[in-house]
């Protein structure tokens, strides 16, 4: 067989109560400072980034040169997803969360120092893509070990809104990124915000570091994979197994099934909080700060809808509720860009909003469903590649295709296009994935 669930985690009723909050708040943090490092370089690709180091007489050049200095970051991902995902399943989810956020915090700190183009020339934008290859490296590794100690950690019943927790940290990185740009900018002239003061809300990735810190000495290994590791010892005297050719060997279909169902979550996100921002304020003309705010509320929302969705896949399942959604971001491509296409901040607001909801519908049972599809021994490897693969196909090449698109054809109508597309691959993916859960 492909697919090797585990729908059932291994229950930790014994373990006491404030053991499972403090693992759960901290995957939560791990996310959110993560997520809020990446989302930073993404707003700033879509505002500053261009012209800075990669000067050219087009802005359209500069962006799409920041957009794919952007997708570089997701291209790292897998690599990340690969190696901790490896390491993860053989020696442990904690330490491999601990350098994730190391790598985030070294990383992201960086970028806020690194000279501009004409300071230091070409060597500018090399050091800024190597920086961004560490950024996508360490989210990578980072979301499989959060994800895994939030769901190895929940009690039965339960393993949806505790994945969710981990979930949270994307709408949480968001806000706190745009919020962090927003104070940038409302406290400084425009001349000001593009010397200096875009590079505010990468430092703030030093916080990631005293997080590591505190993950290393006050969470404890999950209870799921103490036991596969005992487990795994005594098979590894007798035969040595590796996770990955594991999955390589026997799981590679369901990995890609995964990826396939949810790389057009990963691209209309990143098209709302990057493309958008770009389209709207380039093409349309409204404001960089208004924009910014839609996006910040828009967030705030799914801080409420993903662990509502979570709590309801665990009542009714989770490919229910997860196809419910990626159905919803396909009915709603077309109108969202006809409202946006307005230039009101009104409806601007509304298209996002809905397509928000869809988001978090998909989202919030994302976590548990994936953990789901793999035993303990190989789930934090296949977990991560099947995320990292929709982030690929999905989410580093989307603000990238969406700027190519309308370059092209001059209308937005592509772009929904796009993410139709997406959606049935989607939605294909989800129903081989629920046929093969039936046939186990």
């Amino acid at each position: 067989m492909d697919m090797a669930p585990s729908t059932s985690p291994v229950p930790t009723t014994a373990l006491p109560a404030v053991n499972r909050r403090r693992v759960a708040t901290a995957a939560a943090l791990a996310s959110a400072v993560e997520w809020y490092d990446y989302f930073v370089f993404g707003i700033a690709a879509a505002l500053v980034l261009g012209d800075l180091y990669f000067p050219s007489g087009s802005s359209t050049a500069g962006v799409l040169a920041a957009f794919a200095t952007f997708a570089v970051g997701f291209l790292a991902r897998p690599i990340g997803g690969v190696v901790a995902g490896h390491l993860g399943d053989k020696h442990g989810r904690k330490p491999m969360l601990v350098l994730a956020l190391t790598l985030m915090g070294i990383a992201t700190t960086g970028i806020g120092v690194l000279p501009t183009y004409d300071t230091i020339g070409v060597a500018a934008p090399v050091l800024l893509v190597l920086l961004r290859v560490v950024q996508g490296v360490a989210v990578g590794a980072q979301w499989g070990g959060a994800m895994l100690l939030a769901t190895e950690y929940a009690p039965e019943g339960k393993r949806g809104v505790y994945g969710s927790f981990v979930q949270l940290g994307v709408p949480i990185g968001v806000v706190t990124a745009n919020t962090v740009f927003l104070l940038a900018g409302a406290f400084t002239t425009d001349a000001d915000f593009v010397a200096w003061a875009w590079r505010l809300p990468f430092v703030v990735g030093l916080f990631v570091l005293a997080l590591a810190w505190y993950i290393h000495r006050h969470v404890e290994e999950t209870p799921e994979f103490q036991r596969a590791e005992k487990e795994l010892a005594d098979k590894e005297k007798a035969e040595p197994s590796s996770p990955l050719r594991t999955i390589l060997r026997g799981h590679l279909g369901t990995v890609f099934l995964a990826g396939g169902s949810f790389a057009v979550n990963t691209a209309t996100f990143y098209i709302l909080i990057t493309g958008v921002l770009d389209y709207t304020t380039r093409d349309l003309g409204m404001k960089k700060d208004a924009v910014l705010t839609v996006s910040l509320c828009v967030s705030l929302t799914q801080l409420v809808l993903i662990p509502a969705a979570a709590a309801l896949s665990d009542r009714v399942g989770r490919i229910r509720i997860y196809a419910l959604g990626a159905a919803g971001i396909a009915l709603w491509a077309v109108p969202m860009f006809l409202l946006i296409d307005t230039g009101s901040l009104l409806w601007l607001a509304v298209g996002t909003f809905v397509a928000g909801c869809f988001l978090s519908i998909m989202y919030g049972p994302q976590a548990a469903l994936f953990a789901e599809l793999f035993t303990p021994e190989m789930r934090y490897t296949g977990a991560s590649l099947g995320y990292q693969i929709a982030a690929v196909l999905g989410g580093g090449l989307a603000p990238f295709v969406m700027v190519l698109l309308l370059e092209a054809t001059g209308t937005s109508m592509s772009v929904s296009a796009y993410i139709i597309a997406l959606s049935v691959i989607a939605l294909l993916s989800i129903k081989v994935l629920a046929g093969r859960a039936r046939s186990h």
